[in-house]
């Protein structure tokens, strides 16, 4: 019995308690989304989302924030929609070469002791920029491979589900259980203990932004095989939603504390409420606020969750 109200362990599945009752609610106001494809509906766009969010993580894993993610999953998606799928040699080489920049970011902020909010401010009007250059309007196509994979309809369970829990436990399995993990995560928590172990963090800092990267290309190539087609402004919301759903699944803008099941969670909700939203009615201006809304009553929580712990 204590170990069920024990705080630290209500903390932990404070994600996943979120979700379960945001599907309760949904599936309350609207039964008919206790289906496979009332779920695959409403999680059409949890993919992108998911791999953004896990982008983010990995900045936030090292005490920095990305705010130019939504403009670079933006960029990828045109790259999909135009290079990949006209000249997919040269698309690869053009989303190897953002990677290669995002690793280059990391670099130097950490060797110019840089904030990071302010380069990927900056840099959020660059991958803009060259979006708009490579895409000016909306168009392109995405290639049919990647429109059969995210098209996917296996039986039983829908295709969002199964990919975010293999996004999820990939991401886990990676850098909560291999030793490498560990020393990435250490980094935030205690660069200078990690610096002192021989390990170079302008070395970490430059992976974890790879990664990043990475994860944010691959963001940007499934939202172009849902939509088809792509815009320079396509993912644009996503850098709010990213942060969003790090905290939500349990994350710390300090201290090297994330979880990468916890971030899927977080953005698996994200996606959910929309449709929550939806069913209520509400007037689409609002339901930004009422996302945010949601964001601050889990935050809350959280907070509670903690001066317990602290009095413990």
């Amino acid at each position: 019995m204590r170990d069920i109200i024990n705080p630290r362990l209500f903390r932990t599945l404070l994600p996943a308690v979120s979700l379960a009752i945001l599907l309760a609610a949904i599936f309350y106001i609207q039964p008919r989304a206790m289906s496979y494809f009332g779920l695959n509906l409403m999680l059409n766009l949890a993919i992108p989302i998911a791999l953004a969010t896990i982008a983010q993580m990995f900045i936030l894993c090292v005490n920095d924030l990305d705010l130019s993610i939504g403009s670079y999953v933006s960029l990828m998606a045109c790259i999909a929609a135009t290079l990949l799928q006209e000249t997919p040699l040269l698309g690869i080489l053009a989303i190897a070469g953002c990677i290669a920049v995002y690793a280059a970011l990391g670099a130097l902020i950490q060797l110019r002791n840089l904030p990071s909010i302010v380069v990927t401010l900056g840099m959020s009007f660059v991958w803009l920029g060259i979006a708009v250059m490579l895409l000016p309007t909306p168009g392109g196509e995405a290639p049919g491979w990647i429109r059969s994979l995210m098209t996917l309809k296996p039986a039983y369970v829908p295709f969002p589900i199964i990919a975010s829990i293999v996004i999820a436990l990939v991401v886990h399995i990676a850098l909560m259980k291999s030793s490498y993990g560990v020393v990435l995560r250490g980094a935030g928590g205690n660069a200078r203990a990690v610096e002192r172990s021989g390990w170079s963090m302008v070395r970490i800092k430059a992976t974890m932004f790879a990664l990043a990267g990475f994860f944010g290309a691959l963001s940007g190539i499934a939202l172009v095989g849902l939509t088809t087609s792509a815009d320079a402004n396509i993912a644009l919301r996503y850098t709010l939603l990213s942060i969003a759903g790090v905290i939500l699944g349990g994350g710390e803008f300090v201290g090297g504390r994330v979880s990468p099941i916890g971030a899927v969670i977080g953005a698996i909700t994200l996606t959910l409420t929309g449709s929550f939203l939806s069913f209520l009615r509400l007037n689409p201006d609002w339901q930004i606020g009422a996302q945010g809304a949601i964001l601050i009553i889990v935050l809350a929580l959280r907070v509670l969750i903690n001066r317990l712990e602290a009095r413990k």
